[in-house]
């Protein structure tokens, strides 16, 4: 296309230019491109950064339970289930790559940088330790031996276990798609993970949660090919009217999903249909009204990967700083005013450092995989 575009240019101009010259100026244009991305996918992933981010900072200071708060999560609380969803549309195939290859690949892009980015913000954790421990003579957080094998999450860095989840879906997908017709068993999954709550999710590294997360990764496969077959003018409408659903039962049924512990609140059906129609509903709308790039917000979910692996130990960093010395930062919202702009604006400068890390970052450079 690239190439196209540079013939047309000399042609039009009819400009007699050596072909080292034309060579030079076909790499010029190839470089300075302007990526294109999907800015609905991009300003929605912003937006669950955005609020994850808050969400923990408030949790930090105290106010998470604070009655304002907790509408703004009433009616957010879909959206760590948004990612799977994303992951899910923007699928390209699976059952054509050599497994090992696959397995390798997602790895290196999900389950490296789960493991360094865990045991940085355990090293911030164990090292305040003993100062602590010093001053208070009492771990500030219970520490239990029973935390490696229950949880997925790392101490200093508790959101990693969405990166083990996400490695984990990835590998059932791959498998289910290496039979033909399985995929409709995701049907299932929804009501396999609210029976797991109900038993007390007795599965080990935090997995009762992937149940759900294939559901809506087969969702956001089976959106795309709606979206693709449909005129935009239906699935505006539809979307439409999906949001508007969502806010009649989000009143009347109101139900919530924490996908972190796997926890429902409220009845399972209602909470399920909800969140379909909030996910769909948004990706929908936006996509028809083709919405423009949002610079801050579409920038942070262009970047998601590193405000999501570096805030929490930024969180641990202060506050055990202020404990050090005596001070709680537990309901003082004067710190929830500091460390809103301080956490995004230290991420935002990482976004560069981390990024040209592979290990931390999951961006390893591609290389074409072996078909089976």
């Amino acid at each position: 296309m690239w190439l196209d575009c540079c013939r047309c240019v000399f042609s039009t101009y009819n400009t007699h230019l050596s072909s080292k010259l034309y060579y030079y100026f076909f790499v010029f244009l190839y470089f300075c491109r302007v990526k294109e991305r999907n800015h609905v996918f991009d300003f929605l992933c912003g937006l669950c950064i955005i609020r994850m981010i808050s969400l923990h900072i408030m949790d930090f200071c105290g106010l998470g339970e604070a009655v304002w708060w907790t509408h703004v999560m009433e009616w957010s609380f879909y959206f760590m289930s948004f990612f799977f969803f994303k992951a899910g549309y923007f699928n390209k195939g699976l059952n054509n790559s050599n497994t090992r290859d696959y397995i390798v690949d997602r790895s290196k892009r999900i389950l490296v940088p789960y493991i360094t980015s865990g045991l940085i913000g355990m090293a911030i954790y164990f090292a305040f330790l003993p100062f602590l421990l010093e001053r208070y003579h009492n771990p500030i957080e219970p520490l239990e031996w029973k935390h490696v094998w229950e949880t997925s999450s790392f101490y200093g860095n508790r959101p990693t276990w969405f990166l083990f989840s996400f490695f984990v879906t990835y590998l059932i997908v791959y498998f289910i798609e290496k039979v033909k017709g399985l995929h409709w068993i995701a049907i299932l999954f929804p009501a396999i993970g609210y029976l797991l709550f109900l038993k007390g999710n007795p599965l080990w590294m935090s997995i009762n949660n992937v149940f759900m997360g294939i559901f809506f990764f087969y969702l956001g496969m089976l959106w795309k090919q709606v979206m693709n077959r449909v005129p935009h003018s239906v699935i505006l409408w539809a979307s439409v009217c999906m949001l508007a659903l969502f806010v009649v039962l989000n009143i009347t049924c109101h139900g919530e999903y924490t996908m972190s512990t796997n926890t429902f609140s409220g009845s399972f059906a209602p909470t399920m249909l909800n969140m379909v129609l909030a996910i769909c509903g948004l990706v929908g709308l936006f996509s028809c009204i083709n919405l423009p790039r949002i610079p801050v917000v579409c920038y942070i979910g262009e970047h998601s990967m590193v405000y999501f692996i570096s805030h929490y130990p930024m969180l641990y960093y202060y506050k055990f700083a202020h404990l050090c010395y005596g001070r709680s930062i537990w309901n003082k919202p004067d710190d929830v005013l500091i460390l809103l702009p301080v956490i995004f604006c230290l991420c935002t400068w990482m976004v560069p450092i981390i990024e040209r890390i592979p290990w931390l970052s999951g961006r390893w450079p591609k290389i074409e995989t072996n078909t089976k």
